[in-house]
């Protein structure tokens, strides 16, 4: 048998669910605005950076094969290299990413949530 009711209250007091009213005016306002500011001016130009990055690796692989397999030094290639690379700026954009975010925007993000979960 199911039913369209909310599931039972625990008791507890946990954080307040703010109304429908409450997000929309949050997402209109400036602090939020400036949140999804540094947000996105930190992650497309870098995600449009990686892909480039990435279709040039492809690219290269594909139509420039003397380049890529010139050897640079032992059985070493410019494709390893290049490989390898890859997984080395993906690895420093995680960690660039997770700073950023620590810094710039989960700040801002908590300030927000505990705003609305307290009701102020």
């Amino acid at each position: 048998m199911a039913t369209d009711a909310p599931p039972p209250s625990k008791g507890g007091t946990g954080p307040e669910t703010p109304s429908t009213e409450a997000f929309r005016e949050v997402q209109e306002s400036a602090e939020f605005g400036e949140l999804r500011r540094s947000y996105r001016s930190f992650a497309f130009p870098l995600t449009v950076a990686f892909i480039t990055w990435y279709l040039l690796y492809v690219l290269l692989s594909n139509y420039a094969g003397g380049f890529m397999g010139a050897k640079l030094f032992g059985n070493i290639n410019v494709a390893f290299v290049f490989g390898i690379l890859q997984f080395v700026t993906t690895f420093l954009i995680a960690w660039w990413y997770s700073r950023h975010a620590a810094a710039k925007l989960d700040p801002k993000a908590e300030a927000i949530k505990s705003r609305m979960e307290g009701g102020a």
